[in-house]
């Protein structure tokens, strides 16, 4: 749903999609970086929302998991988006309790109401539950490291190709079935409680208590966990008062099954997330902890299992707030406030001592270049002149066609300094900075001229502001598109007209550290770097974000990989 979310919202600002006649005119304004970040952002907060049906949970994750650069009016409208989840969900689940939606139920991620049982707790009850956070983040950074092990494995099938990938999700669908439906064999038939309520065993349906080969009046309690969907699972272990409804063995079975499955199952090739199976996994060790336990505790087992599944999330996923606030609306219980801290706080701090979530760590497999929250020590020792990457490549105010097209083959550079030269200045001076997409632009239009000659205006006339708006992915013009005659290589373009004339810089001496912290805050794509002294080129170089990345320092300094 986060996934979806984000998609949906990247799509709205790309402007649409021409291929599905999807496009409206009013989807251009939010054609840019910023506000298409901010797009995706809300996106991925009206998932959250939606998935789990916490609206202010899912304002906090996109604040904790999502974003790297968070202002005021960011928090408006993600609160806004989740708030309009929110009330169409409430109406799609008030429709559907009619039955008018076959077999998508009630529709909503609607779990755990545990708030029924006793929420007063003593010392032993806290004791208990530090246990729990420290052994559920140990439990949570082992599923992380085996986690990152299966999909490198994974990654070397996916790269055999597509008949690879559907092999791999056919063997694993395969040992998926065959625990889900040989396990329970190992459990025996218990009886039916007397004083139950519901119907049991239940036929047909999703329940508690499913019969799998018993006799009438009896069920077996590890087939009502795995013959059926993750959420009527969760709502087993979760319900309050079954204290004798699961037998000791068949938890611990059901917690290594579900953990093994949710760890080889991450990384195959179908939309399988990382959310329910840690809950399910948490939730069966929490009600193991809750079972052991005994006469030492007076809280339920059901709130065991609420603060075993807490306390693997935390240790998996490192989130504490909206991990926190995404359980209470879940649970509707406000007075597991507390114990839900303490044992996120826990279980995250004790994880952090082995590695790091298993969000970072997928992205740092894949290579991508993120920049954490906190510059690196090592980051003090430098300046910004000391990372950048040269030779630096720079246009005049007023260029040459053919220079500017062959920095466009021969780099992958996105960005480009500006610098006015004389006649035009007295001395050289840094105009701005000019992108790669509005260059291909400018030079579609063919708007030259012979002599070097300041022409403005005139090009103004000639383009719209919508034209050099941000293209959505695989849109845009592209270097293959150009034709320029020999003719025209040798003739003038005016740079001023779509250069940014007011691009953030630095001084060549600043500390690398405080550059970096500040081109995350900023959500910025170049940093200019500009001398100290006079007399001097105008600009050193440009920072991006390969610049400050770990791999790129260290190979530059190689003394830092020593130093911790």
């Amino acid at each position: 749903m986060v996934h979806t979310g984000a998609c949906i919202a990247s799509l709205l600002g790309q402007g649409g999609s021409r291929k599905y006649h999807l496009t409206w005119k009013w989807l251009r304004y939010f054609k840019n970086d910023r506000d298409r970040r901010d797009l995706i952002t809300c996106g991925a907060a009206a998932g959250v929302a939606a998935a789990f049906r916490a609206p202010v949970g899912g304002v906090l994750f996109a604040l904790e998991e999502v974003t790297s650069w968070w202002r005021s009016a960011l928090l408006w409208r993600t609160f806004f988006t989740t708030a309009v989840v929110a009330v169409v969900l409430r109406a799609l689940i008030e429709f559907c309790r009619s039955g008018k939606c076959g077999l998508f139920g009630q529709g909503g991620l609607i779990m755990f109401d545990v708030n029924s049982s006793q929420a007063t707790y003593d010392t032993p009850d806290l004791l208990t539950v530090i246990f729990l956070g420290i052994v559920g983040g140990i439990f949570g950074s082992l599923y992380n490291f085996l986690v990152d092990k299966v999909l490198r494995t994974y990654s070397i099938f996916n790269e055999q190709g597509p008949k690879f990938r559907v092999l791999l999700v056919i063997v694993i669908s395969l040992l998926t079935s065959c625990c889900a439906y040989g396990i329970p064999w190992l459990a025996q038939c218990k009886p039916c409680p007397i004083e139950l309520k519901n119907e049991c065993p239940t036929v047909g349906r999703s329940g508690n208590y499913k019969n799998f080969q018993c006799q009438p009046g009896h069920y077996n309690d590890l087939a009502s966990l795995f013959l059926n969907t993750n959420d009527d699972a969760i709502r087993n272990l979760f319900s309050n008062g079954t204290q004798k409804e699961f037998q000791l063995s068949t938890l611990v079975i059901f917690f290594a099954a579900v953990y093994c499955l949710g760890i080889i199952t991450y990384g195959i090739a179908v939309p399988s997330g990382l959310f329910i199976p840690v809950i399910l996994a948490g939730a069966s060790y929490g009600r193991i902890v809750g079972t052991v336990a005994g006469s030492l505790t007076s809280l339920d087992v059901g709130l065991f299992s609420l603060l075993g599944a807490a306390s693997f999330l935390g240790g998996t996923m490192r989130m504490t707030v909206s991990l926190c606030i995404i359980l209470l609306e879940l649970t509707n219980d406000l007075l597991m406030l507390p114990l839900m801290m303490l044992v996120l706080l826990i279980s995250k701090t004790v994880a952090d001592c082995f590695n790091k979530g298993v969000y970072d760590q997928i992205v740092r497999m894949k290579g991508l270049p993120y920049m954490e929250a906190h510059a690196e020590p090592y980051m003090r020792h430098l300046v910004a002149k000391d990372v950048v990457s040269g030779p630096l490549i720079t246009f005049s105010g007023v260029e040459k066609v053919g220079n500017i097209l062959h920095a466009l083959k021969t780099t992958g550079h996105h960005g480009f300094p500006v610098i006015d030269e004389p006649p035009f200045t007295d001395a050289p001076e840094l105009c701005g900075l000019v992108l790669k997409s509005h260059l291909l632009v400018l030079l579609k239009g063919k708007k030259f001229s012979k002599t070097r000659m300041l022409v403005g205006s005139d090009i103004l006339k000639r383009f719209e502001a919508n034209d050099f708006a941000k293209a959505g992915s695989g849109k845009g013009v592209k270097l293959e598109d150009l034709d320029i005659t020999a003719e025209e290589m040798e003739m003038y373009v005016d740079l001023h007209p779509i250069t940014n004339t007011s691009p953030y810089t630095v001084v060549e001496t600043m500390s690398l550290a405080k550059a970096a912290v500040l081109f995350r805050e900023l959500g910025l794509r170049h940093l200019c770097v500009v001398p100290k002294t006079p007399a001097r080129p105008p600009v050193v170089g440009i920072l991006t974000r390969h610049d400050f990345m770990p791999g790129h320092i260290r190979g530059l300094y190689p003394h830092f990989n020593s130093r911790k």
